[in-house]
């Protein structure tokens, strides 16, 4: 595969598809906090839209990494390897658009190297459309996306070729920060984040996400090595049970120890995640006119609509692990 590369979480994805588990689980628990957190920040015309349709919009925050391994060209959508581009400052010297991007690094060199900042300008475009036509499955199922991809932005280890150690021998430091951490400690974070406000610049805003987070990836990857010389080997490591299923994953004591020395740092990423997602959603609401969502709250997705959905899924399951309908 031309992107297999990427596919770090490959092994957290097998277990959370193949094991029929709650949505909360193992590996996607940021993504939907992330997602539930931002709707309680939205001013009263929308609230109570996306309240009404807060499952959904938990549910398919994670739809982008569950079909990442299939669908052509998804995987690059998640990532963007920021040093590869440009000699140094990539991030300040990148094109805000993607006409311009694709004229000065072309496709292939895109599609290799990570597009993230391109896709939620492309898909903050589609979300006011979607608000303009009042479409209500529309805009359900693009902010709920959208916000999976704003959330991937706010990693570091996602503006960096070094997305997971694997350059500096400390495989798993991805799924460590984005997974094991939040599983562990978000409910203590401090998600109030004030109220959404409109955003003057979406692109700048992107670029300047992009940029804190990359600013970031040293600290994350430094504080793992110290980690990991004051925990010993054989307590870095633990075999857990997750629904059923033993599991190696790192340790509580090597967790807190860590988190510790990030200073709060993932708490800072999910608040800004949770920030950015509700101001992007509330200045695709005003673009777009700022329609009267009590019309459309108590869209309901038809039996046909849950029935494609449904195969989709199955499709991607089929496809990634070889999983069958009963």
């Amino acid at each position: 595969m031309k992107y297999a590369h990427k596919l770090f979480l490959i092994s957290s994805l097998a277990f959370v598809f193949i094991v029929p588990i709650k949505l909360e689980a193992w590996g996607f628990f940021a993504h939907q906090r992330i997602n539930k957190m931002a709707i309680f920040i939205l001013p009263a015309e929308m609230m109570p839209f996306y309240k009404r349709h807060l499952k959904y919009l938990m549910e398919n925050s994670v739809k982008p990494d569950m079909r990442r391994g299939v669908v052509p060209n998804e995987a690059p959508r998640h990532f963007i390897d920021q040093e590869v581009y440009e000699k140094d400052s990539a991030l300040f010297k990148m094109p805000h658009f993607w006409k311009d991007a694709l004229a000065k690094y072309t496709e292939d060199t895109l599609m290799k190297h990570g597009m993230v900042p391109y896709q939620i300008s492309l898909m903050k475009f589609e979300l006011v459309q979607a608000f303009k036509e009042n479409d209500a499955r529309k805009i359900l199922k693009i902010s709920a996306e959208i916000g999976h991809y704003i959330a991937d932005a706010n990693v570091p280890l996602h503006t960096t070729k070094n997305y997971n150690g694997q350059l500096t021998n400390q495989m798993g430091v991805h799924g460590l920060w984005e997974s094991r951490l939040p599983e562990l400690y978000a409910n203590n974070y401090d998600f109030f984040v004030g109220q959404a406000q409109v955003i003057e610049n979406t692109n700048k805003r992107i670029w300047q996400n992009l940029r804190n987070a990359n600013s970031l990836v040293d600290s994350v990857l430094i504080f793992e090595k110290l980690a990991t010389e004051r925990i010993t080997e054989n307590k870095k490591y633990v075999i857990e049970d997750h629904n059923g299923i033993p599991q190696k994953t790192y340790s509580r004591a090597y967790s807190q120890a860590y988190h510790k020395m990030l200073n709060s740092q993932v708490e800072r990423q999910m608040r800004a995640s949770v920030k950015m997602i509700g101001d992007v959603w509330f200045t695709c609401w005003v673009e777009a006119g700022q329609p009267d969502l009590n019309k459309i709250i108590n869209f309901e997705l038809s039996d046909f609509q849950k029935k494609e959905d449904e195969k989709e899924e199955k499709t991607w399951l089929q496809k990634l692990f070889g999983v069958r309908e009963e």
